[in-house]
């Protein structure tokens, strides 16, 4: 057995081999070669707290994998100085069950949704987009950031949290690292986050919208990450209804998204307004973006294909670096 701990999975995930690998997850998801229930979730009531368990098993062109992560949120943590969310995921032989490996899964976590974010980015944002913004300061916002720039050429990213402090310490943290540009700003309001973004990553927690659809520049794009319950939501419906809205699983999302299935009760849309899953795209059944001008919204809920693909990648990069600690099982 492999042991990962967070540093670990960090330096065995870079984020460019991490979008790859996100569109290969999802192709093969709406492909139909994976195996994947919806999460199982077990509130735990007394803590205002919730655990999720997600298995995936994924039949990818070269390459198998079999997880599952169980993930746990505690929102009253951060009061206690603990992380917000805590999870691990134990990776299994695809070919015969045989426990591998175990991965601490919020560093994995953050880093899977943020490649799946970039993926999506890199398949329907504008190729000449140069500004970011960002919604949250936490371990997704700086995923999502890492994401973005990693795909596009970025020279500004606008950084917005409700928490200024929280929004300058990732500023501080993460201006001029890697592939993200020097200039990295905290923006005053939500309107100047976004009034001359081309693209923006919504990482939030909030049950209203974070930004005015009247604020949005034409043709820009928004991976949306954050809203993952039905009473969640990040982005208005008068934005979600006249962009082009590509999803992670269109199961999970009629399960479980809050910025579609809002709209959707209140009767102003149905589920035919959902264009494609990103799998989709990646395989060539469905186009991406069509002009300049429209603006394309990318719902992701997270689905643990994602999981078990990260966890294999990291798992072979381990190897390579020899990295990890390993046990007797």
């Amino acid at each position: 057995m492999l042991i990962l701990n967070a540093a670990q999975v960090r330096q065995a995930l870079p984020m460019k081999e991490v979008v790859e690998t996100m569109k290969r997850a999802y192709a093969s998801l709406s492909e139909g070669k994976a195996e994947v229930p919806l999460r199982a979730r077990l509130n735990i009531p007394p803590h205002e707290a919730l655990a999720l368990f997600m298995p995936a098993y994924v039949q990818a062109e070269t390459e198998e994998a079999l997880a599952v992560k169980i993930v746990s949120i505690f929102p009253k943590n951060p009061l206690r100085g603990l992380p917000y969310i805590q999870a691990a995921v134990l990776v299994l032989q695809a070919d015969n069950g045989h426990p591998v490996a175990l991965l601490e899964g919020a560093s994995l976590t953050a880093i899977r949704t943020g490649g799946g974010s970039g993926a999506a980015i890199d398949l329907l944002a504008r190729q000449d987009s140069r500004v970011v913004a960002i919604f949250g300061a936490g371990a997704q916002g700086r995923t999502q950031l890492e994401a973005a720039c990693t795909v596009r050429s970025i020279e500004t990213a606008w950084v917005y949290d409700r928490n200024r402090e929280r929004a300058e310490q990732l500023v501080a943290e993460l201006a001029g690292r890697g592939p993200i540009p020097a200039d990295v700003r905290v923006a005053d309001s939500p309107r100047q986050a976004v009034e001359q973004a081309d693209i923006i990553c919504t990482a939030t927690t909030s049950s209203t919208p974070v930004l005015d659809d009247a604020d949005l520049k034409p043709g820009v794009h928004i991976s949306a990450i954050g809203s993952y319950t039905p009473e969640m939501q990040e982005v208005p419906a008068e934005t979600v209804l006249r962009a082009r809205v590509v999803v992670d699983s269109r199961a999970a999302v009629l399960a479980e998204a809050g910025d579609l299935i809002q709209p959707m009760r209140q009767g102003r849309m149905s589920e035919e307004h959902i264009y494609a899953e990103l799998g989709e795209i990646v395989l060539g059944r469905k186009a991406g973006r069509e002009s300049d001008d429209e603006i394309t919204y990318f719902k992701s809920v997270g689905v643990a294909v994602q999981d078990a693909m990260a966890a294999h990648l990291a798992l072979q990069n381990a190897q390579k670096l020899g990295i990890g600690q390993h046990i007797p099982w």
